[in-house]
């Protein structure tokens, strides 16, 4: 690649089920098209986060932001390194920060769309975009506000080896909960019981598996949904008086342009349960709050995290799809380059 170019990744066409090889493109773009205006600076892209929440973005269906366009770059989070400003800017050369840069080498962002970021002790800059990033806010006011997770209550996490449920299973165990977790091999649940401290991993391949959950789960008070499907509907059997169910993802029904209902929901009167739904940008004002808790663990050894990376922009597109079919274990990132190789180009 020329010296005066970089590469950005937009969306080619909008995908009917699962994300193909051509539903991304990889587009060269120069320098002289970047503009640093007033409040305003360009970033080097240093990481991007790869969520499920993506696959969502790519529908032009009504939901809590608008589609990814086709020709636009693709949407993520990300981490970058300020490396020129424009007038008025609040950042300075060198800042490192997190924003929603996108699948791109360098993005010109508006100040009031990026934060500054300084690591915790005991923390890393990665960790802003896991534990003390979205995911890291997700599970904490999925669990704590929209759970209502109080201790001796027994929590069921799907999706338990992905960042979110990963974290998810670490906050209730410190809320003192009995902590049951669901991932889809063998060795995610070693991991969950062994390095993460559940009181049981289960399999849900296996095929004593609803009869595993029947016994390990008895009853449940809060079931912190990532999966949807099958699962959602057996949990839904099982659940305690006035269990509260957390609808954080449905993974298993991305995918699929006509997904499934529901259909043991009359449990929910019985049971005097609650279903209820969030986005975490809804939480914002409250961020703090998690990321100073959630950092305290990270920095004492209680909360640990993991990372699955991938290396090189060019290869987002093909690790996207990992999440769907549960190749990754940790959160997903593609790591895009190792720190700023310019002062300036603009």
């Amino acid at each position: 690649m020329s010296p005066n170019t970089f590469k950005q990744i937009v969306l080619r066409e909008r995908p009917v089920a699962d994300i193909l090889p051509d539903t991304f493109e990889s587009k060269t773009k120069a320098f002289d098209e970047l503009h640093v205006g007033k409040s305003q600076a360009l970033v080097q892209v240093t990481y991007i986060s790869l969520d499920p929440a993506m696959r969502g973005w790519l529908r032009d269906v009504r939901s809590y932001v608008p589609p990814v366009k086709i020709g636009e770059v693709m949407r993520s989070g990300g981490l970058g390194v300020v490396v020129s400003v424009g007038e008025g800017s609040k950042f300075q050369k060198g800042d490192l920060v997190q924003g929603r840069f996108g699948w791109t080498e360098y993005a010109v962002a508006d100040d009031e769309s990026m934060e500054k970021i300084s690591p915790p002790p005991g923390t890393t800059s990665l960790d802003f975009l896991n534990t003390l990033g979205m995911t890291g806010m997700t599970a904490y006011f999925g669990l704590y506000d929209v759970g209502q997770l109080k201790a001796g209550e027994t929590l069921v996490v799907s999706g338990a080896a992905g960042a979110v449920g990963a974290l998810v299973c670490q906050l209730g165990k410190q809320a003192g909960a009995r902590v049951i977790g669901i991932a889809g091999t063998s060795d995610k649940c070693a991991w969950l019981e062994s390095d993460l401290g559940v009181d049981k991993a289960l399999n849900y391949k296996s095929p004593t598996f609803r009869e595993d959950f029947a016994k390990v789960v008895g009853y449940l008070d809060v079931y912190f949904d990532n999966v949807g499907g099958d699962i959602l509907e057996l949990a839904l059997s099982r659940l305690n008086q006035n269990a509260r169910i957390v609808l954080c993802g449905g993974i298993s029904a991305y995918n699929d342009p006509q997904p499934k209902g529901l259909k043991g929901y009359m449990t929910l009167i019985s049971q005097r349960a609650k279903m209820q739904g969030f986005i975490v940008f809804d939480y914002a004002d409250q961020y703090p709050v998690a990321v100073k808790k959630i950092a305290a663990g990270l920095a004492d050894g209680s909360i640990k995290s993991k990372f699955h990376i991938v290396e090189g922009l060019q290869n987002a597109p093909s690790a996207l799809p990992m999440l769907f079919s549960g190749a990754n274990v940790g959160k997903l990132v593609v790591k895009v380059s190792d720190e700023p190789s310019m002062s300036s180009k603009l």
